[in-house]
């Protein structure tokens, strides 16, 4: 030994001074230790004594040298540049006989929290062996075997039992009792029946939740074995069909059309136009009985000698109720009209005469829907229109058009204004002189006052009634005309 040494100081003192410092390296009998060497050249060569004690290997692509003890000893390491043959490198080695039963105390110490495992001396290493439950365990387990590099090995496994009790913990946070999880084969199956996709998406999102990280096997990371790629989480859960849709409500849909009319006339007046006429002639008569002769005659009539009193007042009402009811479907459009055609004569361009229809009565479309499954509130899409016979002049009949169109929400069973048209005309007149009126009066005295006010108006009320069936009702209307089956 004193040999060895004072040949290592010889050996000190023959290299240059621009070489690497001389670096001790403490080596345990089967522990591996990398050693990065940056200034690594290209070619090089290794002398020294180590060989009986160290075995090398060199990664040029890391520029790693690795020392894997052999057995104890002390010896020298020198990497020489082999263009400038000058040493890069110098090492000094001193491996160590390893205490495997001081290493398996350590490794106990540091795992002792870790429930499962058995810890030995097998075959000059200690050999970590056992089942655990949490993957967090085999991560410790990885960490505290490394440190000892080839002193210590782990054959630790996964146990069954831990991927029964994540099955359970993942079918309890399911929470449905139509859908359970197995572990199989480090495989987590989801079966059973949802109500929905979005049922069936969420047990599979909470699965993969819980499944824990991956472990790599070593003969998988050696590829001894060759594992098959697939899916931890298998989702083999069936979506319910969705159930057959109830038939869609009845609606019946009720319009009450009302017009008023108002008329008010007054009139007053006060005529006193006294008007003489010349009566004046000649007469000749000629009798037996009477002297005959020539006589002239004046006379005169007055007319409208007597004060002429007119007072008048009258008022007029006219209520005109239509009434319509039309049955649909939810969400399907519903129409009535009825219309009557009123016949006038028109003059055709050779001069024949001829007849013609202007159509008058009521036009209606409405489209229900039932606000939700459980209100009884419908929305209806509303458009009608009623034409109305005015007047018939020479001209040819004259009509009144009403429109309407909305939409609004109303309660089953309950009415509704949709629309109205309200239209008011007053005329007054003074003094106006009636037709056969005096040309020429002795003295007049004349007063007049004509009052006349026109209102109308026009309502529409809607009431939906939402029905079980069609023929809901029929019943009543059988009995109120007496009609049997």
């Amino acid at each position: 030994m004193k040999k060895l040494i004072f040949l290592g100081l010889a050996f000190l003192l023959a290299v240059p001074a621009r070489a690497h410092q001389l670096k001790n390296i403490p080596l345990s009998v089967g522990i591996i230790h990398d050693e990065t060497l940056p200034d690594m050249p290209d070619k090089f060569k290794i002398t020294g004594t180590y060989k009986p004690y160290v075995r090398l290997e060199y990664n040029g692509i890391t520029k790693t040298l690795r020392f894997i003890p052999k057995r104890p000893g002390f010896g020298t390491l020198e990497i020489l540049d082999r263009k400038t043959r000058l040493p890069a490198y110098r090492f000094t080695v001193d491996v160590r006989q390893t205490d495997l039963k001081r290493v398996a105390r350590e490794i106990k110490g540091l795992l002792n929290q870790i429930e499962g495992i058995t810890i030995t001396v097998i075959n000059h290493k200690v050999v970590v062996d056992g089942q655990i439950l949490l993957p967090a365990d085999m991560e410790r387990i990885h960490d505290v075997v490394k440190q000892y590099g080839g002193l210590a090995t782990s054959l630790v496994r996964l146990s069954p039992e831990a991927q029964v009790k994540i099955a359970q913990f993942i079918e309890r946070a399911i929470n449905d009792p139509e859908i359970h999880v197995k572990a199989v084969n480090g495989k987590y199956l989801l079966e059973g029946v949802a109500q929905d996709q979005k049922e069936k998406d969420r047990a599979e999102i909470l699965a993969k939740t819980y499944v824990p990280d991956v472990i790599v096997d070593e003969a998988v990371a050696d590829k001894k074995v060759q594992q098959r790629v697939s899916e931890v989480v298998i989702n083999l859960i069936t979506v319910k069909p969705p159930p057959t849709p109830e038939p869609a409500k009845t609606i019946q849909i009720v319009v009450h059309y009302v017009e008023l009319q108002k008329d008010y006339t007054k009139g007053f007046r006060f005529q006193w136009t006294p008007n003489i006429g010349d009566n004046s002639g000649i007469n000749f008569t000629t009798g037996q009985g009477t002297p005959s002769g020539m006589g002239t005659v004046i006379s005169g009539t007055i007319t409208n000698l007597i004060p002429k009193l007119n007072w008048a007042k009258e008022h007029g009402h006219a209520r005109v109720l239509e009434s319509t009811s039309v049955i649909v479907e939810d969400g399907r459009p519903g129409t009535l009209n009825s219309i009557e055609n009123v016949p006038y004569q028109v003059v055709t361009a050779e001069g024949l005469p001829s007849t013609s229809f202007v159509p008058v009565g009521i036009n209606t479309t409405v489209t229900p829907s039932v606000i939700g499954p459980e209100s009884d509130s419908v929305n209806l899409k509303l458009k009608f229109s009623v034409s109305a016979l005015v007047s018939n002049t020479a001209a040819g009949p004259m009509t009144s058009q009403n429109e309407v169109d909305t939409v609004v929400v109303v309660r089953s069973g309950q009415s509704a204004a949709i629309g109205g048209l309200i239209t008011s005309h007053s005329d007054t007149a003074y003094n106006r002189e009636p037709a056969d009126a005096s040309t020429n009066p002795i003295l007049s005295l004349y007063a007049s006052k004509d009052f006349n006010k026109n209102q109308s108006q026009f309502v529409v009320f809607v009431t939906p009634v939402i029905k079980t069936s069609a023929s809901a009702g029929a019943s009543a209307i059988k009995r109120k005309f007496r009609l049997r089956e």
